[in-house]
């Protein structure tokens, strides 16, 4: 199970750290001091989504791989260069014949689900004509040369894209909270613009409070100083601080037992710093940046004290971190309001990209409605031929039937007249 998770979470590039958790030296801890401790059974503990659009199929594949008694074998003895090379792919050669199988049905699954994500996107576009084979070579975590065979070669490819992703992963947050923060500034002075001079006044005002009343915060320790862990150790698990111990502290936020505290973990100790400064009931904390903030945090301390970056701090690393003059005297930590996130250039070149986009959906909208508007001409015109038809024929039906009724002879005058 921890193998699994470790692979999945990282995308094979941490297995080597696999044997080091089942060979070590436990440490122990009196669970009678910790306040409300609770159990952790890592064998309910679901792997957390990876944020990929592929990552159903990254965990079925593994999901199919630990099932093989050889595979995962190879894959505890491997380093991470044999994994990155692709060289561990080519034990795929060798699994089972049951496991391939498998393995050949969720691939081509896969590429089924995509085949249908493109359809969908070029039936919005009203495309035809749809060249599968060359749209699929867009997903680079496959091999779109053979839609119906999980090779090593789909192996390897599943591997450096899921990697590739992963390290670029947190780059895209920070984009898009940059973006989240410009579309702010640019939606708050769009409405000052609505507004008559005192308004405006009082809103500014109001801006300026807020401001303010956010950036009044009790002092935010350094993340991964020893105060900061100190404080945790304190009011999250309730011991003396006077007997904060490293080893202790690591192997209680180790939640699901492993022998490393990962990402999600290391993130779980930054709450009582990000409740200093947010509090989701106050309209001047803005819930979207404590995540910056904790994203931030957690990159620093990964930074500080993940040596072999490998995404995972291990007890040794954690150790040495604590050995670190910057642990026990550490400088101040700047939060978010008291940083500059974009510049007035960076806010211009992204206004005037929101107003080209504008314009473009305008110009779309506008010849949606043009076309709206011809489609409802022609009905109209196509309704008035039908009314015009409908009339016709019923002036037709109708003097068919006087005729029926009422037969003349030559002169005008019914042939049948009655006899007096």
């Amino acid at each position: 199970m921890r193998w699994r998770t470790v692979l999945l979470r990282h995308c094979f590039l941490l297995v080597t750290c696999l044997l080091t958790a089942l060979e070590a030296v436990p440490i122990d801890i009196d669970k009678t001091k910790v306040k409300n401790p609770h159990p952790v059974d890592s064998a309910k503990i679901e792997p957390p989504d990876t944020g990929l659009y592929y990552d159903e199929y990254l965990k079925q594949v593994i999901d199919v791989l630990e099932t093989d008694n050889h595979f995962r074998e190879k894959l505890q003895k491997a380093d991470i260069e044999e994994i990155k090379s692709g060289r561990l792919s080519k034990e795929l050669d060798l699994v089972s014949h049951h496991v391939r199988t498998k393995l050949d049905e969720l691939k081509r699954q896969e590429v089924g689900r995509l085949r249908m994500l493109i359809k969908a996107k070029l039936d919005s576009h009203q495309d035809t004509g749809i060249d599968h084979h060359a749209l699929l070579k867009q997903f680079e975590h496959l091999n779109h040369l053979n839609p119906d065979k999980f090779e090593s070669t789909d192996l390897d490819m599943l591997i450096k894209a899921a990697t590739s992703d992963l390290e670029h992963y947190d780059k895209t947050r920070h984009e898009e909270f940059k973006k989240y923060e410009m579309m702010k500034e640019h939606e708050r002075r769009e409405y000052l613009k609505t507004l008559n001079e005192e308004k405006r006044k009082e809103e500014e005002s109001k801006f300026e409070e807020m401001k303010k009343k956010h950036e009044n915060h009790p002092k935010v320790n350094h993340p991964g100083s020893k105060d900061q862990l100190k404080e945790v150790w304190e009011q999250t698990d309730g011991l003396d601080p006077n007997d904060f111990d490293p080893k202790t502290f690591f192997k209680l936020h180790d939640v699901n037992n492993d022998g490393f505290l990962d990402e999600q973990e290391l993130e779980a100790l930054f709450t009582k710093e990000l409740e200093k400064v947010y509090d989701p009931k106050n309209e001047e904390d803005d819930m979207v940046e404590m995540e910056e903030e904790r994203l931030r945090m957690r990159e620093h301390v990964m930074n500080e004290v993940d040596s072999n970056k490998d995404r995972l701090v291990t007890l040794e690393e954690f150790l040495k971190a604590t050995e670190k003059k910057e642990f026990l005297e550490p400088d101040s930590w700047e939060t978010l309001d008291q940083q500059q996130l974009f510049t007035e250039e960076e806010l211009k070149e992204y206004e005037s990209l929101i107003s080209l986009q504008e314009n473009e959906l305008k110009k779309k909208a506008d010849e949606l409605q043009k076309q709206r508007e011809e489609l409802q001409r022609q009905h109209d015109q196509l309704e008035a031929q039908k009314q015009e038809y409908h009339q016709v024929v019923q002036q037709m039906e109708q003097k068919k039937l006087q005729q029926e009724i009422s037969p003349s002879g030559p002169g005008g005058h019914s042939q049948f007249e009655p006899r007096m």
